[in-house]
Parts: C-alpha cells; sequence; structure tokens
C-alpha cells in the first residue's frame, strides 16, 4: 500500500519562509497530477497547489506568488515552497493525488506561522 510522508513544517514568523517535501513509498505519480492540501483548525481541507506529470502547474489564489510546488520523479518527491507566509497559512499540510486522493492521507506536516 502506498504510504505517503510529509515533512519540512515548524513554526516560523510572519513573511519567513519553509520548504515542505512530501515522499511517496513507491513510484505512483511519475505520471499523476500531485498536490498539496492544507487544513486548518475548524475548516475543511481545501486544495493549495498542484503540479502534473509534466511540470505544469496550478495554485489556488490566496498562495499564487508566494507559494512553489515542485516535483523530483526520480524520488517520488513532490516539493512546496512557501515563501511570505501569513498567519492564515496555519494548517497541517498534505500531499496526495489529484483531483482525487488516491493514497491513504499521510499524517501531514503542521505548519505554524506566528504574526
Amino acid at each position: 500500500q502506498v504510504q505517503l510522508v510529509e515533512s519540512g513544517g515548524g513554526l516560523v514568523q510572519a513573511g519567513g519562509s519553509l520548504r515542505l517535501s512530501c515522499v511517496a513509498s513507491i513510484s505512483m505519480f511519475s505520471r499523476s497530477t500531485m498536490g498539496w492540501y492544507r487544513q486548518a483548525p475548524g475548516k475543511q481541507r481545501e486544495q493549495v497547489a498542484r503540479i502534473n506529470g509534466g511540470g505544469d502547474t496550478i495554485y489556488e489564489e490566496f498562495v499564487k506568488g508566494r507559494f512553489t510546488i515542485s516535483r523530483d520523479n526520480a524520488k517520488n518527491s513532490v516539493y512546496l515552497q512557501m515563501n511570505n507566509l501569513k498567519s492564515e497559512d496555519t494548517a497541517v499540510y498534505y500531499c496526495n493525488t489529484y483531483p482525487t486522493p488516491r493514497a491513504p492521507w499521510g499524517q501531514g506536516t503542521q505548519v505554524t506561522v506566528s504574526s
């Protein structure tokens, strides 16, 4: 069974940066669109950004210009570079396939932005 392991979160001040990583246990996604999702306390999980197998990217409006998604298929990995973080970016971040999350959700990585 595929496992997704997210890492790289932490506590950062507003305006700071973090780089998240997600590694899949198998090469499940070399041809799949992968996405980063997040879930803030008391809110539903939402999509943040996605990247297809060819490297084309799409971002939700609230992160456009601040976040960059990338992937390394040889390492079964997808990344999220987050710059100019805001307090409203505080959430647990997850990766999975897009549009339908096909793998079991990982534990996520907590991002906390202090204002």
